[in-house]
């Protein structure tokens, strides 16, 4: 699985349906990460539920706070897996498409022409596990900004400079 940004021939169109290039790896890591961080005030508030509701028997000790855990582990293995695989990008000649979501599906064109400044941002989770988050702010109040977490760091930045090579050609 190849995680370098594949730009298409010049002059070609961006195929609408074609393979889109996978997130890098590390950003499945990173959601489960941020997903388990979220689980757990869940957790202590079950167990603290459960402390509470102690002395009026209403149910065995641990059945709650069990039963709570039980679903934190389902999400916490099967979510972060599949929004990792509906993300997706494709890095055509003249524009970025990207691709997102599970329940609500959203798949962006930004041509490079609209684009006004580009961010690369890491936190410390993203530093971790070396990916990085390549955000497009566009002319525009629709969509102004187009945001693609889970980079590369290196492709990352390489996406950066190949749009900026990209808006410098064009503004010549």
């Amino acid at each position: 699985m190849d995680h370098a940004p594949a730009l298409e021939p010049a002059g070609q169109p961006l195929d609408e349906e074609g393979e889109l290039t996978r997130l890098h790896p590390g950003y499945a890591h990173a959601l489960r990460v941020r997903t388990t961080l979220s689980a757990l005030p869940v957790l202590v508030g079950a167990l603290v539920a459960e402390l509470a509701l102690r002395k009026f028997a209403l149910f065995p000790p641990g059945l709650l706070a069990g039963a709570v855990l039980v679903v934190a582990i389902l999400l916490i293995l099967r979510i972060p897996q599949r929004r990792y695989g509906a993300r997706g990008y494709q890095l055509g000649a003249d524009r970025l498409r990207v691709v997102r979501g599970l329940l609500f599906r959203s798949d962006t064109v930004v041509p490079f022409g609209r684009v006004q400044h580009i961010d690369v941002e890491q936190g410390p989770l993203e530093r971790f596990f070396g990916i990085a988050t390549l955000t497009v702010h566009t002319a525009g109040n629709h969509n102004a900004s187009v945001s693609l977490p889970g980079l590369g760091e290196a492709d990352a930045r390489a996406m950066r400079e190949t749009i900026r090579a990209h808006i410098r050609r064009e503004t010549l």
